[in-house]
């Protein structure tokens, strides 16, 4: 075999994990990483030509895609006409002259010999500017453009858009997202053809973003497993969300198990867990992928809050929802109740632990805050559920009750009365940061919520508390 054959041969093999370790050696892959590329590597092969990818801030998100992928492209395929786009062209064209930096390395010229570009400062008919470089002796380019730039005249292959807005304020401007929706569908898409590919890579800000305006509008899949981009068709999107704390059972692409950071070398969950609570609902937004607007939320910001209790208490309680699906949330909520009416939350039992696990946690929080009675609610394993806890705290009546109001409707139509009626301790979002984070980004379009059972268990304690549904009839453990 010639060694022109066996250089092509090498390419040909080349993975993009392979590649960015090669060109850029402080590169040390995490499983995190290997997956963002590996997605980026299909990506580039073709076998997906319509991909967004939401990544938290600080993770690697813009050297993968905006640095590291169009050199790899440019060496697999000279004759590539690339273009990167961000939310101005100072950031676009940083992004460019890093490709050209990796270009020029003695390590890619040996990789891809035949994908050269001008050198600093030397003479050639060839372009090199820091928002334009032209490959020699092919048709190849990179170039660089600004939002709301123009593009007249270039055609593009292969479009590159990494985070279209510079930060929280531009994205919360009506103005500024129908700009640059406006600059997408008037720029972006024209300077496209039949076999172009479109790559989206941001950090969340807003629901009506670019991302969001494109999934309300045009078919998408959500990458689970790897066999999903075989059968994925030409003209549908792909998406792909890394969650900075992971949410939901472990699947083929993200195998972390519940509440495992993304890049805990870097972005440890205790440090996730603080920003969390400094901003739960900004924090959903930019490290979690899921924006709300804060007029689409049920509760928000609005929960009030106690340091400590002023005032004659007359009854405790506790309401509790088992968990009534594999990946649901047990969720046990104990409270007093004041001489006002006002209802003061003590205590939560937020949990996906398997039962046994789960009762053991109900039976000691009801036992410290000296609970007296316990209502149960379960459409699956309440009863069960109840004798276990009535077993380990023989102090505390429970009574189990099955729960068959629609959900929805009780939820929406209690949201101001348990806004008004319920107090939480002023360090909540510290102690219980899962339960805190459902609560307060918890949408009022019902079927956009993943999980419901904080907002269950509020509407119940005021349901039991407030509206007059004691007299509604118990089974009762002793």
């Amino acid at each position: 075999m010639s060694e022109n054959h066996e250089e092509r041969d090498a390419e040909a093999v080349l993975g993009f994990t392979e590649f960015a370790s090669a060109v850029l050696s402080y590169i040390k892959p995490t499983p995190f990483h290997s997956t963002y590329y590996r997605v980026l590597e299909r990506f580039a092969r073709g076998d997906i030509r319509k991909l967004i990818v939401s990544v938290p801030p600080q993770h690697g998100k813009s050297l993968g895609a905006s640095i590291l992928l169009p050199a790899y492209i440019l060496g697999q395929n000279p004759d590539c006409k690339i273009a990167i786009a961000s939310y101005n062209a100072t950031l676009a064209s940083r992004f460019n002259k890093r490709v050209q930096r990796i270009l020029d390395s003695e390590k890619y010229i040996a990789l891809f010999p035949d994908t050269r570009i001008k050198p600093p400062g030397g003479k050639s008919e060839y372009v090199r500017t820091s928002t334009q470089t032209e490959i020699i002796g092919r048709s190849g380019e990179l170039f660089s453009v600004g939002r709301e730039g123009s593009l007249t005249g270039n055609e593009v292959d292969l479009f590159i858009l990494d985070d279209l807005y510079k930060d929280a304020m531009e994205a919360n401007s009506p103005v500024v997202r129908e700009n640059c929706w406006e600059w997408y569908t008037s720029v972006v898409r024209t300077r496209l053809h039949n076999d172009s590919s479109e790559l989206i890579v941001f950090t969340r800000w807003h629901e009506d973003d670019l991302i969001g305006k494109i999934l309300a509008k045009e078919p998408h899949t959500l990458l689970r497993e790897w066999g999903d981009i075989d059968t994925l068709p030409p003209q549908r999107w792909l998406v792909v969300n890394f969650e900075a704390l992971k949410e939901g059972l472990p699947t083929e692409i993200d195998p972390r198990d519940e509440g495992e950071a993304l890049w805990p070398q870097k972005h440890s969950r205790t440090l996730l867990l603080e920003k969390r609570a400094l901003d739960a609902a900004r924090f959903d937004c930019m490290f979690q992928g899921r924006p709300s607007h804060p007029g689409g939320l049920l509760y928000g910001s609005d929960f009030r809050t106690y340091n400590a209790i002023s005032e004659e208490i007359v009854r405790k309680g506790c309401y509790v929802d088992t968990a009534d699906l594999g990946d649901d949330y047990l969720c046990a909520v104990c409270y007093d109740i004041g001489l006002s009416g006002t209802i003061y939350i003590t205590d939560v039992v937020y949990s996906r632990e398997r039962m046994e696990v789960t009762e053991r946690l109900v039976a000691d929080m009801l036992v410290h805050c000296e609970t007296r009675i316990a209502f149960v609610e379960s459409n699956n394993g309440g009863r069960g559920f109840a004798r276990a806890v009535s077993a380990l705290a023989r102090h505390v009546r429970l009574e189990w009750f099955h729960q068959s109001g629609n959900k929805e409707a009780r939820i929406l139509t209690n949201s101001a009365t348990v806004i008004h009626c319920l107090r939480m301790p002023s360090d909540w979002a510290a102690r219980w940061p899962e339960f805190h984070n459902h609560l307060v980004t918890y949408r009022r379009l019902f079927a956009s919520n993943r999980w419901h059972d904080a907002p269950d268990v509020l509407t119940g304690i005021v349901e039991r508390e407030v509206s007059g549904m004691a007299e509604k009839k118990l089974k009762v453990f002793k």
